[in-house]
């Protein structure tokens, strides 16, 4: 309570997953994708998921949106999304969050692109089932969005489909999608896959910019740690399903303290490191079909385990870790 006898009221965040599990049952066995999830977003800020491929970035942030396999199934948790509960929302209430409050950049932009669809078109179907533009402003608006990426020409490039641009372009009519309703929340999955550095640092500085102008959340799932640590505000770590750790982005890199992150980090090449300084993480992601999976996964991994990292629960977060370091 403060001098006045006041106490601040508590503002939640907006993005709030609690416990979260999940598992896809296939015909080799009952995958265990995710396991006692947690991840918080407050308004305005950049979050960075990361860790390897298999390590269950991207499927967290298809059961935050709820766009999972006919094959998934929520076996614990809670997504709240600004108050909405997203896990017991009716399919008609997430229509309309999806792409009006919540929106997404996909892997590959040439691939979640309507390919016989010109661009502008794609734009005008988002403002037409999200906003109550009217008709005769549809084009205009999405002219407005393609410039509002840095797209040279956008009244031309309007009327282009997406294999007459290149794939830096294409990903900047993603971006342009993402954002053409300005949703609280982005999730960026990989943005810059596929795209040359230069491309890369382009389309991070363009979405991070927009983000700062309009006070958005982001999610930013990447395995590219020297991007997470200039783009995120905070990083979450994701090893097989868990959630290992998570920091303040320099306080992550400046003191690791579960054995996967700083593993991760020391594999991760610096601007004055030659590549006969990195060092690898030895073994493989545990198959997740096993019944038996230890309470660490990193465990078999790790040159700090011990017996009981195997059936002793593990800490709650920030670092879900017996043996830190």
């Amino acid at each position: 309570m403060g001098d006045g006898g006041v106490e601040a009221a508590y503002i939640p965040p907006l993005l709030e997953v609690m416990d979260l599990s999940l598992e896809f049952r296939t015909r080799s066995g009952t995958v265990h994708a995710l396991q006692g999830i947690n991840l918080s977003v407050e308004r305005g800020e950049t979050v960075g998921i990361v860790g390897e491929s298999g390590s269950g970035k991207s499927v967290l942030s298809f059961a935050i949106l709820r766009i999972l396999d006919a094959s998934a199934r929520v076996t614990s948790g809670t997504v709240s999304f600004a108050g909405m509960d997203m896990l017991a929302a009716s399919e008609h209430a997430l229509r309309e969050v999806r792409g009006r409050e919540i929106s997404m950049i996909f892997q590959n932009p040439r691939t979640a692109l309507n390919p016989i669809r010109r661009v502008g078109k794609q734009i005008e179907d988002v403002l037409g089932t999200h906003t109550s533009t009217l008709r005769a402003d549809m084009k205009q608006r999405a002219i407005e969005a393609l410039a509002g990426v840095r797209i040279p020409d956008p009244e031309r490039r309007y009327h282009a489909y997406p294999f007459e641009l290149s794939g830096g372009q294409c990903q900047r009519v993603m971006i342009a999608l993402a954002l053409a309703c300005s949703p609280q929340l982005l999730i960026a999955d990989e943005p810059t896959t596929g795209l040359d550095v230069t491309t890369q640092a382009a389309i991070m500085t363009l979405a991070s910019g927009l983000a700062r102008e309009r006070r958005m959340a982001t999610i930013l799932i990447t395995h590219d740690l020297a991007l997470a640590s200039e783009y995120c505000d905070r990083i979450v770590v994701m090893h097989a399903g868990h959630v290992v750790e998570t920091a303040p982005t320099a306080e992550l890199f400046r003191h690791p303290r579960h054995p996967y992150t700083a593993r991760l980090i020391a594999s991760t090449p610096g601007p004055t490191q030659g590549i006969d300084t990195l060092s690898s993480i030895p073994g493989n992601l545990p198959d997740l079909r096993r019944g038996d999976l230890p309470s660490c996964r990193f465990h078999a991994r790790c040159d700090r385990a011990k017996d009981d990292c195997v059936s002793r629960p593990l800490p709650s977060l920030p670092v879900r870790c017996l043996y830190p370091l």
